[in-house]
This record gives C-alpha cells, sequence and structure tokens, in this order.
C-alpha cells in the first residue's frame, strides 16, 4: 500500500492513524529508518529486532559466526 504523507517545512511528517493503530505505535513509539538504493523504509523497533534475529539466524549454524570466532580472527588478522 501507498499512500502520500506531507513533510513540513522543519522536517516532521505524521504517519496516518490506521498505520499507526497497525504497528502498534497508538500512543508513539519509536520507528527506524533505513535508507536504501530504492528509497526509504520505516520499521518499528520491533519489526527491525526481527529482522536482524532472521539474519543471524542464517549464520547461526556457521562455526565462525560466534563472538569468540570474530574476536580470535581479528586477533590473527592484527598479529596478535
Amino acid at each position: 500500500m501507498s499512500m502520500q504523507v506531507n513533510i513540513t517545512p522543519n522536517g516532521r511528517m505524521s504517519l496516518p492513524a490506521g498505520i499507526r493503530k497497525r504497528l502498534g505505535l497508538e500512543a508513539g513509539g519509536a520507528v527506524l529508518i533505513e535508507e536504501t538504493a530504492d528509497g526509504v523504509i520505516l520499521r518499528t523497533v520491533s519489526q527491525a529486532v526481527a529482522r536482524a534475529q532472521a539474519i543471524a539466524k542464517k549464520y547461526s549454524d556457521h562455526p565462525d559466526a560466534s563472538v569468540d570466532a570474530f574476536i580470535a580472527s581479528r586477533r590473527t588478522e592484527g598479529g596478535e
């Protein structure tokens, strides 16, 4: 669904009430803005967390995906 939202001269914009309600933002809240080559994407914090978890899950079975493996590889690359 696409809809037009106007931006005021000071940079403010309002999300339509129906969208805020569907996203659980009726009482206000935070959204994250991602700039892409195709435009701008707005996500709620919970949507962004879920997306990050889905990306991380792709790498969870990889033995070099742990924090310890990352630190070890950085130390090796840095000559420590």
